[in-house]
């Protein structure tokens, strides 16, 4: 099936690179392949990975008749920024690149060589109840989203039993083979048990002092591998709303997955990763193609009040949003917010809700309800 961001991605290559980051196996080679064989007639496709196409790279081996080259991965090549700067700005005018990675493709140092204002940058996400196939509905996509997660081979097959298999194959290449590709970590142990501790703790305050000295290591180092791991798309964190907000609280983030199966906390934990990773794959979407910046955050004073997400687009509230698993009572924190903060729209999400209402303005519904229209067949009005 094509995904959500195929048709944006071959417009953008008729202007310039474009850089295309996300989690491993999230479907970023399987879009550069569809790409190659819909919009081109001569493809080529090199993955670092791979040590012929590596050197194939290296030593630019390629016809100057082809008119679209995929380079994957190449963020493990520790000078791809100003490699494929030179082979940009020395191109053929009818040669386009896409260059994919399972590590952010933004980040660049001060010093360094800019590549701004050659390349488009998108961020490609697991499926979400706003993009699911044709034949699957709604109801099996939500059901299949909280036990198995969004990644396209384990939410396609729908089998807890060989999600399990795959989740922890696909950790294991992550910690053994991508972070040692760009980062030196000498205890990939201790970093895997940093990442368990995060996932026990999803949605909840994280208090990353605590964590570093549970497992002997520096706040400074736990606080580095939250940066690692945010890197290499395996969570997220959210940080609190300060400004507007009485007696707020300033510094713990929360962490999400955005694998949704990785979530091991009880409770609601798991809906509330669906919902944080369901709003920050909108929030990027909106950046990448409106350009308006978007920020994903939470709210908590020290009064104890707290909203699940707070929704910024261009520095405008546009939603508070409040996760609930079965509670259809609105929240008095949610109410609180909503009268001090005056959003654009305030909701409930309620994961087992019956029928939805609204009252004073706040929405109450189900999260099927609340995410059925992507913001890809939107115009967003700010």
């Amino acid at each position: 099936m094509i995904r959500y961001l195929n048709n944006h991605i071959i417009t953008d290559l008729k202007t310039k690179m474009v850089f295309m980051g996300g989690p491993r196996q999230v479907g970023k080679t399987t879009i550069s392949k569809a790409i190659a064989k819909d919009a081109y007639e001569r493809a080529l496709y090199l993955n670092w990975d791979s040590q012929e196409d590596r050197r194939a790279i290296i030593g630019k081996k390629w016809s100057s008749d082809v008119e679209f080259v995929v380079f994957d991965e190449l963020h493990k090549f520790s000078k791809w920024k100003s490699w494929i700067k030179g082979v940009y700005d020395t191109r053929t005018s009818d040669q386009h690149y896409l260059v994919t990675g399972s590590a952010r493709l933004d980040i660049y140092k001060a010093g360094g060589d800019s590549l701004l204002g050659r390349y488009h940058y998108w961020r490609l996400h697991p499926f979400t109840l706003d993009e699911l196939p044709s034949s699957m509905t709604s109801e099996e996509a939500y059901q299949r989203l909280l036990t198995v997660g969004g990644f396209p081979e384990p939410f396609l097959l729908g089998d807890e039993r060989q999600a399990r298999r795959w989740r922890r194959e696909r950790f294991d290449r992550i910690i053994k083979e991508d972070v040692r590709d760009v980062e030196q970590i000498r205890d990939t142990t201790l970093l895997s048990l940093f990442i368990d501790a995060l996932r026990s703790r999803t949605g909840g305050l994280i208090t990353l002092s605590n964590i570093a000295g549970d497992l002997e290591i520096s706040p400074k180092t736990a606080k580095s591998w939250l940066m690692l791991i945010e890197k290499m798309y395996l969570a997220f964190p959210i940080y609190p709303l300060t400004n507007n907000v009485p007696r707020a609280i300033l510094k713990p983030p929360k962490v999400y997955f955005y694998d949704n199966a990785d979530v091991t906390a009880e409770g609601g934990a798991r809906l509330e990763n669906l919902v944080a990773t369901h709003l920050l794959k909108r929030l990027h979407f909106i950046e990448d193609y409106h350009g308006y910046r978007c920020e994903l955050r939470y709210i908590r004073d020290k009064e104890g009040r707290e909203v699940d997400f707070v929704v910024i687009i261009d520095g405008v509230i546009h939603d508070l949003i409040e996760v609930k698993t079965s509670d259809e009572k609105i929240s008095s924190s949610l109410k609180y917010y909503s009268k001090l903060l005056k959003p654009l729209k305030t909701t409930q999400l309620v994961g087992n809700l019956k029928n939805a209402y609204e009252h004073e303005g706040i929405r109450v519904m189900h999260p099927i309800e609340y995410f059925k229209n992507p913001p890809w067949q939107e115009v967003i009005a700010i």
